[in-house]
Formats: C-alpha cells, sequence, structure tokens
C-alpha cells in the first residue's frame, strides 16, 4: 500500500516519492538591482499544527499541516537537497502558484508549467520574476495587500506556504530506477579503488540546534496574526523547464502540505519555544568576507515569467523603505556553484 503521508524528520518534510523540503533563513536583498544567490543562515524550525492543537487557531487545526517562525520581512529559501528520486513539487504562496502565478491546483500543467522538478531544482529562492531571475520570498502580515496572494487575486485568505508533490508513474519510475542502476554500476566501475563516487550535493545550510522540550502548560487557543509571502529584491536564479512528457507524471498528487507561518511571540506562545534570533545584519555578514553564490546551468532551459507575477511589486511599498544598510559582495565572496522517517503530517482542508 502506497504511502501518502507527509512526515517531518527535525526541520525536514519529506513529502510521499522522497521529496525533501527544508525553509532556510537567509538575508533580505535590496528590492532595486539583480543580485547573486544569497547565503543560507540555518534551517527554520518546524513543527506540526498537531502536536499543538490546544493553542492554535481553530483554523490553523482545520487545515492541518505544520508551522515556522518568521520576522516581518525576512527572507527565505527552500532546498531540496535529499530528495531521493524524481518529483514534481507544486509551491503555493496564499495558493497562488509561485511558478506560474495562476491559482491552485490539483493537477500537474505544461502550459504554463505549474511545478518544479526534483531533484534537478536545487533550491527555490522566490517567485519566477523573469528570465533567469528570481525574486526573494519575504514575509508579510496579512490584510496589507502586500503579499503574492493580494497582488494576484484581490485578496488575502489563505497565507502560508502550500506543498503538493507528484511522483513519476509507474512505467517511467521503472525506466528512471533502471538508469539510475546502470549509472551507478558504471560508475562504480570508473571509481578507482576505494575511491568514493557520486555527485557532489548543492551547498546545505548549517543543521539547526535540536529542537527545544515539549511545552507542558499549553495556553488557550486563539486567533493569531496571520502572515503570508510577498517578495523583495530580484536574483539571478533559473526555474527549470521540465524536460520529460506530461504523461510521465501521476495525475493525482501523492502528497501535501500547509505551511504557516507564525510571528515570533506567537511561536513562543504556542510552542513555550525560543524563537530564532532576528536576522542578521546585512553589511555585518559582507564585511566578514562570508560568501555569496552564483548558479547556473547552461544545460537547462529556463522558464519564462507568466503575467500574473510578472507586475508583483516588493513589500517595501507597503511597509516602507528599508533602512538596514546595505554592502554589496566584493567579488570574491561570489562563489559559482556547479551542477529518515519521521512523524506524519496531518493534512486538512485547504
Amino acid at each position: 500500500m502506497t504511502d501518502t503521508s507527509v512526515r517531518i524528520d527535525g526541520n525536514r518534510l519529506t513529502l510521499p516519492g522522497g521529496a525533501a523540503v527544508r525553509f532556510i533563513r537567509t538575508l533580505r536583498l535590496p528590492e532595486t538591482g539583480t543580485h547573486p544567490l544569497p547565503p543560507g543562515l540555518g534551517e527554520f524550525p518546524v513543527r506540526r499544527v498537531a502536536d499543538y492543537a490546544g493553542s492554535v487557531p481553530e483554523a490553523w487545526r482545520a487545515r492541518g499541516g505544520v508551522m515556522l517562525p518568521v520576522y516581518l520581512r525576512e527572507a527565505m529559501w527552500l532546498s531540496f537537497a535529499g530528495t531521493r528520486e524524481p518529483a514534481a513539487l507544486q509551491l503555493g504562496v496564499g495558493k497562488v502558484c509561485a511558478v506560474s502565478g495562476r491559482p491552485w491546483s490539483d493537477r500537474l500543467s505544461r502550459d504554463p508549467q505549474n511545478y518544479v522538478v526534483l531533484p534537478r531544482q536545487p533550491w527555490l529562492d522566490g517567485i519566477n520574476s523573469g528570465s533567469g531571475t528570481v525574486r526573494q520570498f519575504v514575509a508579510v502580515p496579512l490584510g496589507m495587500g502586500a503579499t503574492v496572494e493580494g497582488q494576484v487575486t484581490g485578496e488575502e485568505v489563505w497565507g502560508g506556504v502550500q506543498l503538493q508533490a507528484f511522483t513519476l508513474g509507474e512505467a517511467a519510475l521503472a525506466r528512471w530506477r533502471e538508469e539510475e542502476r546502470r549509472r551507478v554500476e558504471l560508475a562504480r566501475r570508473a571509481a578507482p579503488s576505494g575511491g568514493a563516487f557520486g555527485a557532489a550535493a548543492p551547498a546545505m545550510a548549517p543543521a539547526a540546534p535540536g529542537a527545544a522540550p515539549g511545552y507542558g502548560g499549553a495556553p488557550r487557543a486563539r486567533s493569531a496574526p496571520a502572515m503570508g509571502l510577498g517578495v523583495g529584491g530580484s536574483m539571478r536564479q533559473e526555474v527549470y523547464r521540465d524536460e520529460r512528457a506530461l504523461t510521465d507524471w501521476a495525475e493525482r498528487p501523492a502528497g501535501r502540505v500547509f505551511v504557516h507561518l507564525v510571528t515570533p511571540p506567537e511561536w513562543r506562545r504556542i510552542t513555550g519555544e525560543a524563537p530564532p534570533p532576528s536576522p542578521v545584519d546585512r553589511a555585518a555578514y559582507t564585511r566578514a568576507g562570508l560568501p555569496w553564490y552564483d548558479y547556473y546551468d547552461q544545460d537547462a532551459g529556463d522558464l519564462a515569467p507568466t503575467e500574473p507575477l510578472r507586475d508583483v511589486r516588493p513589500v517595501g511599498e507597503w511597509v516602507g523603505d528599508d533602512h538596514e544598510p546595505w554592502q554589496a559582495p566584493a567579488p570574491g565572496q561570489v562563489h559559482p556553484l556547479g551542477d529518515a522517517q519521521g512523524k506524519p503530517v496531518q493534512d486538512g482542508d485547504w
């Protein structure tokens, strides 16, 4: 029997079929210009909504899923490292597709493409916004109209992040597994005696510290400020075109999960845990000489932006100018990049 459960292992979500997703804290970019990829500064802690049923809002219990704490105007990116087999992953921001700008759907689409292909896409830092660029994911409250959801649909109802995974169909998966078996066998034969082989994984953010102990005296449930994702600065990053036939993918999703975004005070109230410290000052990071990244794959096709996402405006137009000092990285700081089961997460109505 196929397992349809989304599981959480530490701060990693594993969707059916093996798609792995981590939420990575990062530096927020200026809203003008186009920049290299900002570094990862550790994982956001992720907790199951069902473990705090007595202290989360009723609407969250109905939607199920997981939650993570995020500061106003904090930036994040999603890492897909650790994905075991090919998957088509749909990513929604307030139930607006971050790739196509179209409404959330339980079907894959190619015109326009409404998913990313894993592990081909190693990460995603924002919405698909231009040829070879994305606009950074930045957290903002609902009710201002600054979220992607608010700008595309004209209302803010859902907030959060939605993930949905499709596996390859039975025949296509069997072909891929046989090709992979042959590739591994050839690599083993070609490797020097006693040498390691295999492709290097994309650079990963440092592992987060262990989760805090469970909180005993959960407070009474109440409403909580709702958060969603708007956009910030632009960076060089491709959203890859799927090279497979659409019929290679299963017709129905294998699993899905709703990710609630929680303000730090609400995180402490709900979980009893201290939220992560506020984001690192960008100029201090750059002055320290720490790395930024450029990633480019000349063999991959990049998706063109769709009209709904082309005109999404940055959150600074709602929350004011960015007064945090900015210091661009020196050329030597920009590095080119080459090509266990946990507890199941409860799904709900959304």
